[in-house]
């Protein structure tokens, strides 16, 4: 199979579809792999790099859209490459549809097969190309949070972990999925005081055991987010319904209630946000203020430490990307139902039911779109 990586084009995303290590793999299985020129120069890889991994370069996106049977990409396909999608041309990356009508109509109209990193499953009912970059985003999460809590770019002026005589910051996530339980642990590790909420009591008492005393364990209703995230200093929104649009938890009037340089980091903002007053932003620009509250909402949050959050999808993503190219994408469906779940978008069908439900269109089983 002939493997095209572009270059992101996306504001401020470093990040590539594949490492000159995993273009090495896939031509060590036969496969032919072309990279756009200065598609890696973002995390420190030359187009040398590449070459001596056995990638031939090209000279433009134009060039690897019109030549490729696969596209490995790490963002959504913005318009302008929409439009060089093709029908029977296979597009494999991150898409989060829900929220995004314009991108699956481009999807539709091109003919192509959209598999979605964010909701191939595995045997656990884990998301394990969405996990590392969860993991990524949980842990930054912390991080820009203490940092926009500083007085300078309009916080509070309040240190996380506080010093001995002077309370720590109060730090309330929501959700005990994968980046939720990693902004905990960072949260914990910076010595701040955390409650994470959710509503499966399965998970919390995961994370009572995971954590022990100092983590605060929280059934998630109307009333408890509202306590608890009117006194919060810095609120992490981290909720996630695998394809679907995240669920507005936190409303305008809770922001309003918070204290004037509290911070919210809305993790959930791929699939809409999980705050009212949520809406995307960029590396460029990541944050804006409501009600005196600070919004981070940058929509591509692992792509500020790019070449960690590239190693980390990698290692998730080849072994997918692999069988895809030995296999051809019908077969390595129809013999993975883990990865069938990927499956978003093929021919101009709607292939994913949360997908089609968040945005009233038709919804099409997978295998009788492929004529399995």
């Amino acid at each position: 199979m002939l493997i095209g990586v572009p270059k992101e084009i996306k504001n401020h995303e470093y990040r590539v579809g594949l490492v000159p290590s995993s273009v090495r793999e896939l031509v060590h299985h036969g496969h032919k792999v072309i990279v756009e020129t200065n598609a890696g120069a973002g995390i420190g890889f030359s187009d040398k790099d590449y070459k001596a991994a056995g990638a031939s370069i090209v000279g433009s996106a134009e060039q690897v859209f019109a030549k490729a049977e696969m596209i490995v990409k790490v963002k959504e396909p913005q318009p302008k490459e929409c439009k060089m999608l093709r029908k029977g041309q296979l597009l494999y990356t991150y898409l989060h549809l829900a929220p995004d009508p314009q991108q699956t109509e481009g999807l539709i109209k091109s003919g192509a097969t959209a598999i979605a990193y964010e909701t191939v499953t595995n045997a656990r009912g884990g998301l394990p190309l969405l996990a590392p970059m969860s993991e990524v985003a949980g842990r930054m999460s912390v991080q820009v949070g203490a940092h926009y809590l500083e007085k300078e770019p309009g916080g509070a002026g309040i240190l996380l972990g506080g010093v001995p005589g002077v309370r720590a910051a109060n730090v309330v996530v929501l959700g005990g999925g994968v980046s939720g339980t990693h902004a905990i642990r960072m949260a914990m590790g910076m010595e701040a005081q955390v409650t994470v909420i959710d509503r499966s009591l399965d998970r919390l008492r995961q994370l009572d055991e995971m954590f022990g005393s100092k983590l605060n364990t929280i059934y998630s209703t109307v009333d408890a987010i509202e306590h608890y995230v009117t006194d919060a200093d810095l609120v992490i929104g981290a909720v996630l319904i695998p394809g679907a649009a995240a669920p507005k938890l936190v409303t305008r009037k809770m922001i309003k209630a918070m204290r004037n340089g509290s911070v919210v980091v809305d993790i959930a903002i791929d699939q809409g946000g999980c705050f009212e007053t949520s809406h995307a932003t960029t590396h460029a620009d990541p944050v804006y203020v409501v009600d005196g509250v600070t919004h981070y909402c940058v929509a591509n949050m692992p792509g500020a430490v790019a070449r960690t959050s590239t190693f980390a999808l990698n290692n998730a993503t080849l072994p997918f990307a692999i069988a895809l190219a030995n296999k051809g994408y019908r077969k390595a469906l129809a013999d993975d139902a883990h990865l069938m779940e990927g499956l978003n978008v093929h021919d101009g069908k709607v292939t994913y039911k949360a997908v089609a439900q968040a945005l009233k269109l038709k919804f099409t089983a997978p295998q009788e779109a492929l004529g399995l």
